[in-house]
């Protein structure tokens, strides 16, 4: 079982000078600990769901950028993009930017985006939900045809490319993994049966909802084709690790038990202390569990 790091709040310490070297020493610290993943949102608000939404947040790209300057072996990705917030081919040039300067670590975690409050604030476009899931279909397709050897044009319904150059190729072979976020049962798991190396459910609906968002995703799989044991299965854990490690490695167990193979976690207090804690309190017993 892999433990992945998600980073999704900049405003501990509260001095925004101390936003760069936090993050800098929790990524340290988290990859010499045997973290696997070190993730960020892709927003540009805070979430006014759970934070106030004029907390700090970082642009997830540029951040990512500055985590493998300072890291070497975590795989680096976005939970998840919006597809509303960039287009296509420019997309799959940053996820290649990043996979190139980081040594061939990148993860494009990508879904049909949600926090309309952001967009409307920042002039994004807000369209229909089932625009946005043919939006995220096209942009697969897109960042698919620009990770091979085929640089010709894309004619989709909602985007349009002249050219799809892409130079350099990823170092990731044989391209940068595909994880879509979200447990939707119509559209989004029926899109990584058909696109993604990686799904990624919410582990708050307990182990019933992800045992039935699988088994929906092998159905999907059947139907499309596709080799269920293909797909990578990923959980953000609704146990916080620290306050009852027990409980989350039961949590964990149970996921293992379906398949899942990474779990992410998010600070919940100072994230380098809560870096440390992970990789003294919770790592070494979660390699018991297969």
């Amino acid at each position: 079982m892999k433990l992945g790091l998600h980073y999704w709040n900049y405003s501990t310490p509260a001095d925004p000078a101390a936003i760069a070297p936090t993050l800098a020493q929790t990524a340290t610290i988290a990859e010499q600990a045997g973290v696997a993943s070190f993730t960020v949102m892709d927003h540009f608000f805070q979430m006014d769901a759970v934070f106030a939404a004029e907390e700090p947040m970082l642009e997830a790209y540029t951040t990512l950028g500055y985590v493998a300057a300072v890291t070497q072996r975590m795989t680096l990705g976005v939970l998840v993009t919006g597809v509303m917030y960039r287009y296509p081919g420019l997309l799959a040039k940053t996820v290649t930017t990043l996979d190139v300067l980081s040594g061939g670590r990148a993860r494009l975690g990508i879904g049909a985006s949600w926090y309309e409050r952001e967009q409307l604030g920042l002039g994004v476009p807000v369209v229909p939900v089932a625009e946005r899931f043919e939006r995220l279909e096209e942009t697969l397709r897109i960042c698919l045809q620009m990770w091979s050897a085929d640089d010709g044009p894309f004619n989709g319904q909602h985007y349009q490319l002249a050219e799809t150059i892409n130079s350099p190729q990823p170092l990731s072979r044989p391209r940068p993994p595909i994880m879509i976020g979200g447990g939707g049962e119509k559209k989004t798991l029926l899109l990584v049966a058909r696109y993604a190396d990686a799904c990624n459910l919410f582990g708050r609906g307990g182990i019933d909802d992800i045992t039935r968002k699988l088994d929906v995703l092998r159905g999907h799989c059947a139907a499309e084709g596709r080799d269920y044991d293909t797909i990578e299965k990923t959980v953000v854990a609704s146990q916080a690790p620290l306050d009852d490690t027990d409980a989350f490695l039961a949590e964990v167990s149970e996921y293992a038990a379906l398949g899942v193979s990474e779990v992410q976690v998010t600070p919940d207090r100072d994230p380098i202390e809560f870096a440390r804690r992970l990789g003294d309190e919770v790592l070494p017993r979660l390699a018991d569990i297969g």
